[in-house]
């Protein structure tokens, strides 16, 4: 029963990948351009665009399940493809964005809406996994390597858990190293956000001042010991396994 792990270079996709191969599942890495040598040595591997639907067939053949990220464009026509091909189960990387109240405002909840849409209304037995903010995203921080700074317009912004001043504060101390925490004009910000992301999420974030929005204590479950049989990991824990992604 081949699993097919769409989006296999990037960080949640390889993890995904090295997950199954541990547990020996017979798995298939996709891209949408593979390269050699980029994946483990024995690992099958297709090509696999969600917008190219003739890159679709020989990836799905023989697949019985697979791991979806999202790009609505083509959900709908990929759904129906993998449901003719006999897929059994698909598991979409989604996001808890859009369990808030105005996710419909919301260009990035929007988008896995529209996945989450198309999943059901084809009528696949699917799994909607949906991260909040993932730790990785403070490896977009480069000035801490490059000068042991941080600029932000919000240093009290909330994501999840912990206030940026605080994650700078945990990757100083897993660094042994000190860091500084620079206000900046939200101007300022703005301009340097633009560089590293699309710009209706740029406005969204400078919108939210910073901050992700925690769900609601209805819906903030913690799933975690029972999926990982251990409980969840603090950021500075996170920062003390990534110190070199900071040198």
């Amino acid at each position: 029963m081949t699993v097919l792990v769409t989006g296999a270079r990037g960080d949640v996709g390889a993890a995904v990948l090295a997950g199954l191969m541990a547990a020996g599942e017979p798995v298939r890495a996709s891209s949408r351009a593979p390269r050699p040598g980029e994946f483990p040595a024995g690992i099958e591997v297709a090509r696999v665009d969600l917008t190219d639907p003739a890159s679709w067939p020989a990836a799905l053949a023989g697949v019985r399940k697979v791991f979806l990220y999202v790009h609505p464009e083509g959900v709908a026509q990929f759904a129906a493809a993998a449901r003719k091909t006999g897929v059994e189960h698909v598991v979409l990387l989604s996001s808890s964005t859009v369990l808030h109240p105005d996710s419909e405002a919301d260009p990035i909840a929007l988008r896995h809406i529209t996945a989450e849409r198309a999943l059901d209304e084809a009528g696949l037995d699917r799994t909607f996994v949906r991260p909040g903010y993932y730790a990785t995203n403070t490896l977009r921080w480069q000035l801490i390597c490059t000068g042991r700074v941080l600029r932000t317009a919000f240093p009290e912004a909330v994501t999840s858990p912990a206030t940026a001043r605080e994650q700078v504060a945990a990757i100083a101390e897993a660094l042994g190293e000190p860091v500084r925490l620079e206000e900046t004009d939200v101007g300022t910000y703005r301009t340097h956000l633009l560089t590293q992301l699309p710009g209706p999420i740029v406005e969204r974030l400078l919108q939210a001042r910073g901050n992700v929005p925690q769900l609601s204590a209805e819906l903030a479950t913690d799933a975690v010991p029972e999926i990982l049989g251990r409980p969840a990991l603090t950021f500075a824990a996170w920062a003390r396994d990534h110190t070199a992604d900071f040198r």
